[in-house]
């Protein structure tokens, strides 16, 4: 054999005479293999994939409820945050309220303070109109008379002076009072 191929310088496998026991073993070696991959491997395999898909199938389920979990948790979150920016609008709302009350009651405090005070002085003003003219016709008559007396040296008779003041600040007084 090994004398025919170095003969003919081919290849072994293209001649005829060897073509039935390599076909045998073609058959056996394919038969083994299509045994040893139908009944192990194969198998293997498919259930190895069919363990992969079920679990593929598994975490897609639990990705989805864990998705609609994160869904829900966000809804929630966002509810806790409105609920929480109304409560704070309630306590500003509230406390705005508190503020312009207590603004409101110390205003018109300070308003009927303010009306007493100015009541108080337009008292005191017209006391102190009314009671000027006395004042200044006492304090004209002490001026006139000690006036006089130095400028004469004699003692003036004080009911003459009152006279004069009187004359004169009954004239003063329609000019200034309108009286």
């Amino acid at each position: 054999m090994e004398a025919f191929a170095a003969e003919s310088g081919g290849m072994p496998q293209l001649n005829p005479e060897f073509w039935v026991s390599q076909i045998f073993w073609l058959i056996i070696t394919f038969g083994i293999l299509y045994v040893v991959l139908s009944k192990l491997i194969l198998p293997k395999i498919s259930a190895n994939l069919e363990t992969r898909k079920s679990q593929i199938l598994e975490n897609i389920e639990a990705a989805e409820k864990k998705r609609e979990e994160s869904e829900q948790k966000i809804e929630e979150y966002e509810k806790i945050v409105q609920d929480s920016k109304n409560e704070a609008k309630n306590y500003f709302k509230q406390a705005r309220e508190k503020v312009l009350k207590d603004i409101g009651i110390k205003k018109e405090v300070l308003d009927k303070e303010i009306d007493e005070e100015v009541n108080k002085t337009e008292i005191e003003i017209k006391t102190f109109r009314n009671n000027a003219p006395e004042k200044i016709k006492k304090i004209a008559e002490e001026t006139s008379s000690d006036l006089l007396q130095q400028l004469i040296g004699a003692e003036v008779n004080s009911s003459s002076i009152s006279a004069i003041v009187e004359d004169f600040s009954r004239k003063k007084m329609d000019e200034y009072y309108g009286n």
